[in-house]
């Protein structure tokens, strides 16, 4: 149960994305909280055995509650540390970028309807010039711009872990009473049990496995993965983690159906609320099936080939959390991880045209083919919104190959709708064989380009640059978040990665939000 501290020879990669940044001096003020939340971040275990005396016989449920109540930073090696601080520190940057698109100010503006942002709110909204909301309502906000350009990171089995997770902690840290502020090491912590959860409750299907058809998984893991982090936070016993689960578990799930609509970034923005929520909930004594983790009728309804029994025996002999085995892919490009295949490979045959012609003529081109997995929502001839246009295969080649770039630009309605993107687009045929699996660990991406003079220029990408097996630099992650929060001056992106870089018990989450709103 309890995991191995760390990783002979590890501690030097820990630290070299510390040793890169710039160190902080500024504090920030804290604002007191509603009393209704309580926090019990100090709390006797002999308390609570005597108090939890009576649960439910060891099974995945039980073992993943007393998992959550007892995760502390010893269970987190140096190298899972360094790890989740590059995951915080990109869907920060991610979530402010996010904060500045049409979708998220409409999102705001149906906030403002349903429930208003008012002098006693204590949550921050991010990058919207000192906005404050309650906590769900913060936590669903910045949720959804963590999503809003499915420019967050995704892990296998499929999902977005960070979304879901960093705003529910920050939105609960900030409306905590001053006295009990959690540091940025107990958030640090909390975000990883977070993480963790999601991905012991993916590899319980081996249909997760594959990129979804039927379920958006941050809808499903994400809302789980947000309450025991949140229970995490407020030190609840195993009892309230368990509770705090099923209760999550009830407010799970959305189709793939609204994949490349702006429904979509809402998934995320939910499961942070919802999250959060079922963790108070559960303060509050409100109770859930004991056995949510463990039933078909529980999360296993979500995936028809659930199976908690070799989970549970897989995890009782796990030393070190799933993020210190499986790393996770930080993006490049703003869409649908798939896409990223797709780029490279087009980049990469662009290169070749361009060396052998000396540059790439729209009408000289013949036809493009695509060899990709087959998935109908990432299979998209002519997208017209940049939503629809972040999940096709088509446009994000078509695009790579005409500009020799992908960036947040390209999926404006004016990039969307030009002459030659569309002259491209006509030439295209995608081709699905059965062998390639539509999965983020094993799929590949071919893009040929055939001139009229029947001169074929091709590329194959197997693993993508930002890809877990091939991670971003901590130089690139940090360059990214400079360029996603380029609106901020200098000094405060500086302060940002250094807390970010330390998690450190010396600051609080107010640190980081003071130079978010």
């Amino acid at each position: 149960m309890m995991f191995a501290r760390s990783l002979a020879g590890q501690r030097q990669i820990g630290h070299s994305f510390n040793r890169s940044l710039t160190e902080a001096n500024s504090r920030y003020s804290t604002v007191s909280a509603p009393p209704s939340v309580t926090v019990r971040r100090c709390y006797s275990h002999h308390v609570i055995q005597t108090q939890e005396a009576i649960l439910p016989a060891m099974n995945l449920t039980t073992w993943m509650s007393d998992h959550i109540s007892c995760f502390s930073k010893a269970h987190i090696s140096p190298l899972a540390q360094h790890r989740s601080k590059r995951m915080i520190l990109d869907i920060l940057g991610v979530g402010m970028i996010g904060s500045k698109t049409e979708i998220a100010k409409s999102y705001r503006n149906f906030a403002g309807i349903v429930e208003g942002f008012h002098s006693n709110h204590r949550a921050s909204v991010w990058g919207a010039d000192g906005l404050k909301a309650s906590m769900g309502m913060s936590a669903y906000l910045n949720g959804a711009s963590c999503h809003a350009m499915d420019f967050d990171d995704t892990w296998h089995p499929a999902t977005h872990p960070s979304g879901p997770v960093l705003p529910a902690l920050l939105a609960l840290s900030e409306a905590l009473p001053s006295s009990q502020q959690p540091s940025l090491e107990d958030i640090l912590v909390a975000f990883n049990i977070g993480i963790q959860v999601q991905g012991a409750l993916l590899n319980c299907s081996s249909q997760a496995r594959n990129i979804p058809h039927r379920l958006h998984p941050p809808a499903i893991v994400g809302v789980i993965g947000s309450a025991a982090a949140c229970s995490r936070l407020l030190g609840h016993g195993p009892q309230k983690c368990r509770h705090a689960m099923a209760i999550a578990a009830s407010f799970a799930g959305a189709p793939m159906a609204n994949a490349g609509t702006t429904t979509k970034p809402l998934h995320a923005g939910k499961s942070a609320r919802f999250g959060l929520e079922a963790a108070i909930l559960a303060d509050k004594g409100i109770e859930g099936n004991d056995n949510i983790l463990d039933i078909s009728s529980g999360l296993g309804a979500f995936f028809e080939d659930y199976n908690p029994e070799k989970l549970f025996n897989t995890l009782k002999g796990t030393d070190d959390v799933i993020l210190h085995h499986q790393d996770i892919a930080l993006k490049r490009f703003p869409c649908h991880l798939g896409m990223h295949w797709a780029i490279d490979a087009a980049l990469d045959t662009r290169k070749q045209l361009v060396h052998d012609r000396g540059d790439l003529i729209v009408d000289f081109i013949k036809h493009i083919h695509i060899i990709a997995p087959g998935s109908k929502y990432i299979n998209r001839p002519f997208p017209t919104t940049e939503h629809e246009a972040r999940h096709s295969f088509q446009f994000t080649t078509c695009s790579a190959l005409l500009d020799g770039e992908v960036t947040p630009e390209t999926f404006h309605v004016n990039n969307i709708d030009r002459q030659q993107l569309h002259s491209l687009l006509l030439k295209v045929r995608v081709i699905t064989p059965e062998k390639n699996t539509p999965s983020f660990n094993d799929m590949y991406v071919t893009v040929g380009v055939t001139t009229k003079d029947n001169a074929t220029f091709e590329s194959t990408c197997i693993e993508p640059y930002g890809h877990w097996r091939k991670p971003l630099s901590d130089a690139d992650v940090v360059k990214k978040f400079r360029k996603n929060t380029d609106f901020l001056n200098i000094e405060s992106q500086n302060r940002l990665v250094n807390l970010v870089s330390r998690m450190d018990k010396a600051h609080t989450a107010k640190d980081i939000l003071e130079l978010l709103s």
